[in-house]
């Protein structure tokens, strides 16, 4: 004999913790709490923001140099590389381009004193130091921060030309 049908709600195939409602709920929450809300950018990108002492990173790749200014808690305030000031190909590599780029970085940051962060052995790696220098920013701190390994990946093989 079969079992009669009950009646009022049917019954949850799936336990409460899993539905949608309760997952969304959830989501709502942690994204409403303080933690969160900290990390949110504060202005937005196409304001000017005056910082009188930030971190300049100048990374010197072989093909490309590029410059994030942030500010002391390491949000991005401005950033340049050789392409998007208009060099292409092998001149993107020249100090010239590492120039500037330094300078269309730092044109709308009106920052006094930096600690400069520069990783990498390409070419413009110094013309961007003299930009900097010559910018009339004060340096607090000159560090290198190019990853040395302890013989970890094999580099890649030489180029034949």
């Amino acid at each position: 004999m079969a079992k009669p049908i009950p009646k009022g709600r049917p019954r949850r195939l799936i336990s409460r913790r899993f539905s949608s409602r309760r997952i969304s709920s959830r989501r709502v929450s942690y994204f409403s709490s303080r933690r969160f809300r900290s990390r949110r950018r504060i202005s937005s990108r196409k304001t000017r923001r005056q910082i009188p002492n930030g971190v300049i990173h100048v990374q010197a790749s072989f093909r490309n140099t590029f410059v994030t200014i942030t500010d002391v808690r390491g949000q991005v305030v401005s950033w340049s590389s050789a392409g998007t000031c208009g060099f292409r190909g092998k001149r993107k590599a020249s100090p010239f381009a590492a120039q500037t780029t330094v300078q269309d970085a730092l044109l709308i940051v009106g920052m006094q004193r930096a600690k400069v962060m520069i990783k990498g052995a390409g070419r413009g790696r110094d013309a961007a130091l003299r930009a900097i220098r010559r910018c009339g920013i004060r340096l607090i701190l000159l560090r290198d921060v190019t990853p040395m390994p302890h013989n970890g990946c094999r580099p890649p093989k030489k180029r034949r030309v």
